[in-house]
């Protein structure tokens, strides 16, 4: 097994030793931190620990909360206890891909809630679907192993949504939007990178070209600059945030653009000059305040240290300054 911070210090500016102390506080929380501290920060997969996340912690609270009719009161109702940012949540928490349940939500909500215009719609009072959500649910079906036929409809209705600038806004089949939204541009990234990376093959060159260019259309913004001024969108775009659900900031655009094995460059260097800022003197970073609604489980309070956004932190700067 790899020494504790033999691999971490790398990137890092601080003493080897503040890494090392980082790593053992990570690694005393729950399961789904230990498996992706292990395989993310010490190049070691460690199984035991994957199994585990489901059955304790976090995880094992949010598959608890299941019923037989699934999460909340509907597939999308409500924010944050339905079945789509549950399954959301499960699959940012690296639990086992095969979990029967929600290998079962994803099967019965493509069986259910599949639009007229192919994408997937959980509101029957809504024509047309929304480009972020359908992001969103491709990156947990592809995780949880989703039939590949019963996907095609949906990638379909995502590249239809490509915008002229290479990203994507969920308001464009809505209200006609012109400019690409960081927030959505950043869940489809992440949609179809999961989708390329669990082997799906559906069209699977048209979406290297839409991720390489939405990606492209977040590195004109800096990830999260106007490009008219330079200054931040929003300011709460450079506060960290766990779980994100579909908000951009900094740090999920970061980890979004890593997952999907994109490599450094300089226009990211403004967000990781954040990340460095907002790391405390003991190495451990903190959360801002939740978005507001219901949740499964109460979160490490704001302005306190926080293990996922921590852990987040310290492999994107891993990943981007190697």
């Amino acid at each position: 097994m790899a020494a504790v911070g033999e691999h971490v210090a790398r990137g890092f500016d601080e003493p080897d030793e503040v890494d090392r102390d980082v790593v053992s506080w990570l690694l005393a929380g729950d399961a789904a931190v230990q498996f992706q501290v292990y395989r993310d920060l010490l190049d070691e997969e460690r199984p035991d620990l994957r199994a585990r996340a489901a059955t304790e912690g976090v995880a094992a609270r949010i598959l608890d909360a299941r019923t037989h009719g699934g999460w909340g009161r509907g597939f999308y109702e409500p924010k944050w206890t339905c079945g789509h940012y549950s399954l959301l949540e499960l699959r940012d928490l690296a639990i086992p891909q095969r979990h029967p349940a929600c290998v079962d939500a994803v099967q019965a909500a493509l069986s259910e809630h599949i639009g007229e215009d192919g994408g997937f719609n959980p509101a029957d009072s809504v024509r047309h679907s929304d480009v972020c959500m359908n992001g969103m649910f491709l990156a947990f079906a592809s995780y949880f192993g989703a039939d590949p036929a019963a996907l095609r409809s949906i990638v379909d209705f995502v590249l239809r949504q490509r915008m002229a600038d290479g990203g994507f806004n969920c308001m464009t089949n809505r209200s006609g939007a012109r400019v690409s939204s960081v927030h959505s541009t950043t869940s489809v990234i992440d949609g179809l990178a999961e989708y390329l990376r669990c082997g799906y093959l559906y069209r699977a060159d048209e979406i290297r070209v839409a991720v390489a260019s939405a990606v492209d259309v977040l590195l004109q913004r800096n990830l999260y600059q106007r490009r008219s001024d330079g200054e931040p969108i929003r300011a709460e775009f450079t506060r960290f945030h766990d779980p994100a659900r579909w908000h951009f900031d900094v740090l999920r655009g970061l980890d979004v653009l890593r997952s999907a094995g994109v490599a450094y460059d300089p226009r990211l260097d403004a967000a990781l000059a954040i990340v460095r800022h907002r790391r405390r003197p003991d190495g451990r970073w903190v959360g801002a305040a939740q978005y507001p609604g219901m949740t499964h489980v109460v979160y490490p309070r704001a302005g306190t240290p926080h293990r996922v956004i921590t852990l987040r932190a310290m492999r994107v700067l891993r990943h981007f300054t190697e």
